[in-house]
């Protein structure tokens, strides 16, 4: 009977020791690349400082993973990282009095240079804020035409 139990102790060992190998990828001989930001202006070209560079893995099916890394630009708006693996890279940038940047990268080189271009906020288009009347707009519903507004009702 201790033989029984003593042989199926050393299978399982064996089964447990040999199933993660055979279930994990080895991530320590991926390629890896690095990667360099510059982050600016759009309208002038001047860079953006202290602007977040939020970066997220991107599975095969297009879908953001956990996890996930932030960096800040320095004064000269650049920023840079090391040891990233090949493969989707989703790039997010903001910084305050600016539109959000997004962007799907496929890093594929030793080295990736990405320069973002900043746009300032656009103004919003409302339909409560008083607009010029166009020419071939039709008359709003609660005016009277002009030839009744002098008649007294009966």
């Amino acid at each position: 009977m201790n033989k029984y139990l003593v042989g199926a102790a050393v299978l399982l060992t064996m089964l447990a020791t040999s199933f993660p190998v055979c279930a994990q990828k080895d991530k320590d001989n991926e390629p890896t690349s690095w990667l360099y930001f510059v982050i600016v202006k759009d309208d002038n070209g001047k860079p953006v400082r202290n602007a977040a560079v939020i970066l997220h893995p991107v599975n095969p099916k297009g879908k953001q993973e956990r996890g996930g890394l932030e960096l800040k630009s320095d004064p000269e708006g650049k920023c840079n990282l090391d040891g990233i693996p090949y493969g989707p890279l989703r790039v997010q940038v903001l910084a305050h009095g600016f539109q959000t940047y997004g962007e799907d990268f496929d890093i594929e080189k030793p080295k990736t240079e990405i320069t973002v271009k900043l746009k300032r906020p656009q103004g919003q288009f409302s339909i409560y804020e008083d607009r010029p009347a166009e020419s071939n707009a039709a008359p709003k519903p609660d005016a009277a035409p002009s030839d009744q507004k002098d008649k007294k009702p009966n």
